[in-house]
């Protein structure tokens, strides 16, 4: 059965299209890839106990072998089959949090193989809330195993948040790298699951390492505490590397005085950009006296953190197919509530360092 096919994301678990369900599952119990929807993005799975299976993510990914991968759990998951010494605070956080956009760093089980974890003795786990996710996860193994699922996108790239994404970088089963795709809508987060590394509480208490839709206010909440900044000893974990979720196209994070003054220059020497930005078009332009609405590709994106996460990769994807010169970014507030979006733009933008002053200086 060709299971490149679209499952019922509402509802309960009867509207799930458990025919594609069950063909993916197997196709993982053989060793295949299978990408599939999440809350946060779209993952490119494998079995996380098959080395030879996790061995094609990182052959599909191009992505680094000491680069761990995050394993998705069902819900009711062993913990223990996964991972030793787990503190008080994980289950506290497992019972707020999971199903959901968490992912704890526990240290890892001796019996799970190394590949998993890039090398390290911690394992990422956590057990996402999208319905097609979780209907696949009770099916793999009979809810027994789990799944290794980095961002199903070639590594580096803007991360995937609806099945189309996936068959932009990857083609169309069975074509290329990826047996199977499940189409389950587009993801509701729109950005990856907050890392909290709890592997060594004793030492360092817990320690934040990637921002997310759950930010560590809501952390502190239930643990008693507020998680530390990642220090030099901290585990590698997903999305930690300084240029990531970049598209192809340079990207330059602006303030909103600049935005319009800086689109006049460009035009003045012929160069187009792409624009996203959050403020409304009049007031940009009114910052700085230059109009806005001629910009050749332009998205507006809503004025919420939760808006705005569940719009960006999208719309960094589709100003990447802008043909422009340059993606000019307003950049967010930079309040708490931004803190994952700020992360990602800037990793977006890492690479890109220079772009926008080299373009403008090339008369």
């Amino acid at each position: 059965m060709n299971c490149n096919t679209s499952c019922n994301t509402t509802g309960d678990a009867s509207d799930i299209e458990w025919p594609a369900i069950i063909a993916a599952a197997r196709r993982l119990e053989q060793g295949a890839l299978v990408a599939f929807p999440t809350e946060t993005v779209y993952g490119l799975g494998a079995d996380a106990e098959n080395p030879d299976a996790l061995a094609k993510i990182y052959a599909a990914k191009g992505r680094p072998s000491n680069h761990p991968l995050i394993v998705h759990l069902a819900p009711g998951a062993e913990l223990a089959y996964w991972a030793v010494a787990v503190p008080a605070e994980a289950h506290r956080l497992i019972e707020a949090f999971w199903p959901g956009p968490l992912t704890l760093i526990l240290k890892r089980a001796s019996h799970i193989p190394d590949a998993v974890a890039g090398g390290q003795d911690t394992i990422g786990l956590r057990c996402p809330s999208h319905p097609v996710a979780q209907a696949l996860l009770q099916t793999f193994r009979q809810g027994k195993g789990g799944v290794a699922a980095p961002s199903a996108n070639k590594f580096g790239h803007v991360s995937p948040t609806t099945a189309q994404h996936v068959r932009d970088e990857f083609g169309i089963p069975p074509a290329g790298p990826v047996d199977c795709i499940l189409d389950g809508g587009q993801s509701e987060v729109g950005i990856e699951s907050t890392i909290l590394d709890l592997s060594r509480m004793a030492t360092h208490g817990p320690v934040l390492l990637r921002p997310g839709h759950i930010s560590a206010a809501r952390i502190a909440e239930v643990i008693g505490c507020e998680p530390r900044m990642p220090d030099v000893a901290a585990p590698r974990v997903s999305g930690s590397l300084d240029a990531h979720y970049a598209p192809r196209t340079p990207v330059a994070l602006l303030p909103a005085s600049e935005i319009a003054g800086v689109l006049q220059s460009l035009a003045v020497l012929g160069r187009q950009a792409a624009l996203i930005h959050y403020s409304p078009a009049p007031a940009l332009a009114a910052s700085a006296g230059a109009p806005t609405h001629s910009v050749p590709a332009r998205i507006a994106m809503p004025d919420t953190p939760e808006g705005y996460a569940h719009a960006l990769y999208a719309a960094l994807r589709e100003m990447d197919q802008a043909n422009a010169a340059i993606i000019l970014v307003e950049a967010p507030p930079q309040d708490t509530r931004w803190h994952g979006i700020n992360d990602r733009l800037r990793r977006a933008a890492f690479d890109s360092t220079g772009a926008l002053s080299s373009l403008i200086d090339q008369r």
